[in-house]
């Protein structure tokens, strides 16, 4: 078990060996309980719709470290022309 200090603003730091096992990453969001005698913290987890977002967002980073991105664009006018133009070359009817 791992000894840590409490610092100015009530703040701990989380031992490494911990954080490691639990998979905690910095911006976790975390819960705090009072049980007996003890604080105990347990990470908060992300709702499916928050994961689906954060995946969603990965992939469009993605696409744009690869170049797979369209634009600039001088208007949104130009932009959603550009956009018609690549749906109908994906889909001709």
């Amino acid at each position: 078990m791992a000894m840590l200090r409490v610092g100015a603003g009530y703040e701990v730091v989380i031992p490494k060996s911990a954080r490691e096992s639990i998979g905690l990453k910095v911006g976790d969001l975390m819960e705090a309980s009072v049980q007996q005698d003890a604080i105990v913290l347990r990470p908060k987890t992300k709702s499916k719709k928050r994961l689906e977002i954060q995946r969603r967002l990965a992939a469009a980073e993605a696409d744009v470290q690869a170049g797979r991105v369209l634009g600039p664009f001088p208007s949104a006018t130009a932009a959603l022309y550009a956009v018609r133009r690549r749906a109908d070359a994906r889909h001709p009817d």
